[in-house]
């Protein structure tokens, strides 16, 4: 394997150090699953992007320091910038395991068409230390989504990993209704794929979003993730089963993979 370069970019942020880093990388091939996998985990961020040329695009994976998951919305924007700053492509398309996703620049932010990803109402009590009773609770795909009344039971929430940990699923998702600038705030866990709280998290807001659109009758929202690094997202509602997911990025490392590594 000849030398491979690899990016680190910030997604959802227009500033270095905030939003959610993601790993990028550009191949001829897809190495070993094996190769990829260790190289996510010697990253250490919550996803690391492998992407090789196909016909009409991309093939495009996504790895946390221990899984390969199907969909991740920071790293694909990390992706599309880092095409779009290095060869200069505005519109993408992208092979993936939640089928094919579409990526344009637009002025200086990018917007993703992703799947709306609706979680149905559960009773299945979840209750949680440092936590009130959940004014709804809602299963969707991958996560939980537990709505909370206040702002402060989001952003003041000390997380027990192992009790998260053990709710099952990929992981957690809290929200709640915000007041001026943003619609809605939240916060992500994910220690069953290795990342204990996620900074800015797109398929977060798959799920998110067609909550509460309906409940603030908004097609777009302004979204606040209260991540110690924050991650500003705003989300488009399209029709019922897709959405766009709009953020900014902003490139901060560039470096070189050995070709014994």
């Amino acid at each position: 394997m000849t030398s491979t370069t690899l990016y680190v970019v910030d997604a959802f942020t227009d500033k270095p150090f905030s939003g959610n880093p993601a790993g990028v990388c550009i191949l001829h091939d897809f190495p070993s699953d094996s190769w990829m996998q260790s190289v996510a985990a010697e990253m250490n961020l919550a996803e690391t992007a492998f992407l090789v040329p196909i016909e009409g695009g991309y093939h495009l994976r996504w790895f946390t320091p221990t899984i390969e998951v199907e969909l991740c919305g920071h790293a694909t924007l990390a992706s599309a910038h880092i095409l779009h700053e290095i060869y200069g492509i505005k519109s993408v398309k992208f092979r993936t395991l939640s089928g094919d996703l579409e990526v344009s620049a637009a002025e200086n932010r990018y917007e993703m068409e992703f799947p709306a990803l609706h979680a149905n109402s559960t009773e299945t009590p979840i209750q949680l230390s440092g936590l009130p009773k959940p004014f709804w609770i809602g299963e969707s795909k991958f996560d939980w989504l537990l709505i909370f009344d206040q702002v402060s039971n989001i952003t003041e929430y000390v997380p027990n990993h192992s009790e998260i940990s053990s709710l099952g699923k990929r992981g957690l998702i809290i929200s709640a209704r915000s007041e001026g600038k943003f619609d809605v705030v939240s916060r992500c866990f994910y220690p069953n794929a290795g990342v204990l709280e996620d900074s800015a998290t797109g398929s977060a807001h798959c799920v998110i979003a067609p909550y509460w659109a309906p409940l603030l009758q908004k097609t777009e929202i302004k979204c606040l993730q209260a991540s110690p690094r924050r991650g500003e997202i705003t989300v488009k509602m399209l029709e019922k089963d897709r959405l766009l997911l709009v953020g900014h990025a902003v490139t901060v490392l560039k470096s070189e993979l050995f070709p014994n590594s």
